[in-house]
């Protein structure tokens, strides 16, 4: 693996373009695979985890082809069908889980495998409830970890209560009881990123979605989604590390622009501004606009639920690291089973820095340094992880510089991450 060598940047300043959320791109990819007839995506991510779902979709029998900057698929549930080979879904654990959704219904025989981090990902959360609904779920050990089989064919609805909060067990429930028989109600008492059920009632899905003090129940009967034209936003997670950058290095002004901006995708935002951050927002036509400008940091509190997806939380001990005095992040233990131990290794990052974090239980306490000049030079090894990777590369910009080996997991998300990040150095 190759080593990426950074370098301290005095100033930033400019505008930092961030790809397609990942997470509406996959989502956008599966949903018109089973939509009769002709849809466009605009704006796709162009990391290797959506390309992945793109080619798994081609495998199942939907037609997915560029046209210029846009992605067309002719789909429809009746010319899906099981794969003569295995779906390989490289690093992409949203990609695997959703589409053990869409799979459960698709009658056949079907091999899911990952790269050697995909495949210590645990997958029982999703293959519970899919096995409630009918399907038939083997995986490697009491975790249900890939390589995995499903055996699709016929599902029935079930009403089910997600017992940790995560989108993409969700997701899965819900993708699959598009083809079951009768309803399917899913309750979740911690919102998460509401992707899946608001594009498949831009479809023409049949759903109903409340909203509560206890939380989000959705509810949907089978039903056909109709082709349409879906726009991807700019990934909300991917510009955190910007958003970081800009409030950390020495002089800067850093915007980031077309975010989507639903309240369980910018958290963090909220999180920096308790800190002391000097951040501004503009939201128009449905898109955020976020500039950073330098500021000195105070410790908080961060609650998990204010962050769902903990994605932010390694920017943000690299912020806590340079703030003044100390950073809770309370209740993250799903950290740890993220594409590395991000629990484990955010620790390490920070204490790398010259920092202190430590474990409390399922907390991380971060001990800041009161400025990114103290920061000392890490040299990490990704670990297969792209957020830790663009994270140490961060605190390598805005600190003392850093080494970060295997750099190219990032493609999975962000290719030409550093040159974006190289444009803006002044």
């Amino acid at each position: 693996m190759s080593t990426v060598t950074i370098t301290r940047a005095e100033a930033l300043s400019g505008i930092a373009r961030v790809p397609g959320d990942k997470s509406i791109s996959h989502r956008a990819l599966l949903l018109s695979a089973l939509a009769s007839g002709r849809s466009v995506i605009e704006g796709l991510s162009s990391g290797d985890d959506v390309a992945r779902t793109a080619r798994i979709a081609r495998q199942l029998g939907a037609s997915v082809t560029s046209e210029g900057s846009l992605v067309v698929v002719e789909g429809g549930r009746g010319r899906l069908r099981a794969a003569t080979e295995p779906l390989d879904f490289g690093n992409s654990g949203t990609g695997f889980r959703l589409a053990m959704g869409v799979l459960s219904g698709i009658p056949g025989l079907h091999r899911l495998v990952g790269d050697a981090s995909l495949s210590k990902r645990p997958m029982d959360r999703v293959a519970g409830p899919l096995g409630l609904m009918g399907a038939s779920i083997a995986g490697a050990g009491e975790r249900c970890t890939a390589p995995l089989r499903i055996e699709g064919g016929v599902l029935h609805g079930i009403n089910y209560s997600v017992p940790v909060p995560s989108a993409q067990v969700k997701s899965a429930v819900l993708l699959a009881a598009l083809g079951a028989q009768g309803p399917t109600t899913v309750h979740e008492s911690v919102r998460t990123r509401p992707h899946t059920e608001e594009m498949i009632l831009e479809a023409g899905g049949s759903i109903v979605i409340s909203d509560s003090p206890d939380g989000r129940t959705i509810s949907v009967t089978p039903s056909e989604l109709e082709a349409r034209r879906w726009l991807v936003a700019s990934d909300p997670s991917q510009a955190a590390f910007f958003v970081v950058a800009g409030l950390l290095a020495r002089t800067s002004q850093v915007s980031v622009a077309n975010l989507y901006p639903d309240a369980t995708r910018i958290g963090f935002l909220g999180v920096l501004e308790r800190m002391g951050a000097d951040i501004a927002r503009r939201q128009d036509g449905g898109v955020l606009t976020v500039t950073a400008r330098s500021s000195e940091l105070t410790g908080t509190v961060v609650d998990a639920r204010e962050i769902p997806s903990l994605d932010e939380v390694p920017i943000l001990a690299v912020a806590a690291a340079a703030a003044e005095g100390t950073t809770r992040f309370e209740d993250v233990a799903e950290l740890r089973i993220k594409e590395s131990d991000r629990f484990a290794g955010t620790i390490a990052l920070i204490n790398a820095l010259g920092a202190s974090a430590t474990a409390e239980g399922d907390d991380i306490v971060v001990v800041g340094l009161g400025t990114p000049s103290r920061f000392a030079t890490p040299t990490i090894d990704a670990g297969e992880d792209h957020r830790m990777a663009m994270s140490t590369a961060i605190a390598g910009t805005v600190g003392a510089g850093a080494a970060i080996t295997g750099f190219d997991t990032v493609d999975s998300s962000f290719p030409g991450f550093l040159d974006v990040l190289e444009g803006l150095r002044d």
